[in-house]
């Protein structure tokens, strides 16, 4: 069942809190620009770090023997890494010949998971729904059930005992003929199952505080059934010690502890040569170059990863970043809505209308931060980006100028005026009771192509009659 608690905030309070909200925003802001600022430095420096040391590392061909002439400088080489030292654990008296020791520790307790919904009220308030829900999980440290909000989960958490996780390491890792340093072993990462034996004395000795500690839990009122004294608390299997009654049953209160250990295996690396052991490259901008890669990598391969790797760290910083300025943003004008909000409706539009318009702001400003940063620490091409972006603009407007210009300068086109066809009428009859015999009849006008069309079919009908009049010569002939 969940468990559902309601709250409810004031107009007065929520106006105080949003003027709390400017200052963090304005802190949210800054920061967020300080990021992108740093984090475009961090990128140049580290890939220039990087390029550096491609140009400068040689191979090292055989690290089983020292070699005096690469004493200072980057190489990469590849080999077994390998120790004699016995680490131990020494509150379960475990050891093993290893290069790392580890002890993690889980607990398995109630958790309390919450949702929340608020909601406007006209007048300005906000009332804020909490739904609780609680479920049984492994975690990785004692929960505190007295502050649940549910009283029926409250108290319910206890466990039989408290162990912290602890690691240690070799001092003594040898690289062929060298030997690595605490930041390489460090990166070593080769974790197998630990064989786990607990002698008999240890083994009473956890069932004892197990079982003070339930029953201490019960005497404060706790929901236990108290372990039978006949019935084991202590399990071990592979390499997993379990403090409780049932491994397969897990129940609120079982601890379990799991050991793991790095064996020797085969590493690359690129480091700079110091006498018999390694130490970190620094770079001409003052960066440090140290890598320790598991397994047999050539040089290409560890350098294209860390460039990688940097360009990802980038892109994430990037969009951190550019979350924190548009939350800032938005944080520095919720003083607005939360004004308008005595009319839900009304300070939900204006909070949409002002979360979109922040957005867009700090999207543009981020990006400025981040061309300023290039042309910081990217001049040549920093400006020369700039400068493309900025021809491309004047290119854009000019030609959208050019077409205005075009547009407005084309005439409207003028209807097409009727061409008019002159008509041969026939000539007027005279009439016999009209004076006028002697006039003659009026002759259509015709245009000068008219005219022009006409003389040719005259000449046309000449040259028509002189052929027929040659063939008529020719035929009596």
């Amino acid at each position: 069942m969940a468990y559902t608690e309601v709250t409810r905030t004031g107009y007065g309070t929520r106006l105080k809190n949003s003027l709390g909200g400017v200052l963090i925003g304005i802190l949210m802001f800054i920061g967020g620009t300080i990021l992108l600022w740093w984090n475009e430095g961090r990128a140049v420096k580290t890939s220039d770090m990087l390029k550096e040391g491609q140009k400068n590392f040689v191979e090292m061909a055989n690290p089983a023997v020292q070699d005096p002439q690469l004493d200072g400088q980057l190489v990469h080489a590849v080999a077994l890494a390998t120790t004699t030292d016995s680490l131990s654990d020494g509150a379960f008296n475990l050891g093993a010949v290893a290069l790392k020791l580890h002890r993690n520790v889980e607990y398995y307790q109630w958790m309390e998971h919450e949702k929340t919904e608020k909601k406007d009220k006209i007048g300005g308030a906000q009332e804020t729904t909490h739904t609780y829900t609680y479920s049984k999980e492994w975690c990785g440290s004692p929960i505190n059930s007295a502050e649940f909000k549910d009283p029926d989960y409250q108290a319910l958490n206890f466990v039989y005992q408290t162990v912290e996780d602890e690691s240690s390491a070799a001092e003594n890792v040898t690289f062929g003929a060298y030997r690595l340093n605490s930041s390489q072993v460090g990166s070593f990462h080769n974790e197998k199952p630990m064989e786990v034996a607990l002698d008999e004395d240890l083994s009473k000795q956890i069932d004892k505080a197990a079982r003070d500690n339930a029953r201490a839990f019960l005497s404060r009122g706790g929901l236990l059934d108290l372990v039978p004294d006949s019935a084991a608390i202590v399990h071990t299997q592979g390499n997993v010690v379990y403090i409780g009654r049932n491994p397969n049953v897990p129940e609120v209160g079982d601890v379990r502890i799991t050991f793991t250990k790095d064996m020797p295996s085969k590493v690359s690396l690129i480091a700079k040569v110091a006498g018999d052991t390694f130490t970190y490259y620094k770079a001409k901008n003052g960066y440090k170059l140290d890598l320790l890669y598991m397994g047999e990598n050539t040089a290409e391969e560890m350098f294209d990863s860390e460039h990688s790797t940097n360009k990802l760290i980038t892109w994430l910083l990037r969009i951190l970043g550019v979350l924190i300025v548009i939350g800032g943003l938005r944080s520095i004008v919720s003083i607005v809505p939360t004004l308008l909000k005595v009319l839900p409706f009304l300070g939900q539009i204006v909070e949409t209308g002002l979360g979109l318009v922040c957005g867009i702001i700090g999207l543009v400003w981020s990006l400025i931060v981040i061309a300023i940063a290039w042309i910081r620490y990217r001049p040549v091409l920093g400006i020369t980006l700039l400068v493309i972006a900025a021809a491309l603009i004047f290119l854009l407007v000019r030609r959208s100028r050019k077409k205005k210009a075009e547009k407005a300068q084309i005439p409207t086109p003028a209807p097409a005026p009727e061409i008019q066809i002159p008509q041969y009428q026939q000539p007027p009859q005279p009439q016999q009771q009209a004076p006028q015999q002697n006039s003659q009849p009026q002759q259509p006008q015709m245009t000068p192509e008219q005219q022009k069309e006409f003389e040719q079919w005259k000449q046309f009908q000449e040259f028509k009659k002189m052929q027929e009049q040659m063939n008529n010569q020719q035929n009596n002939g």
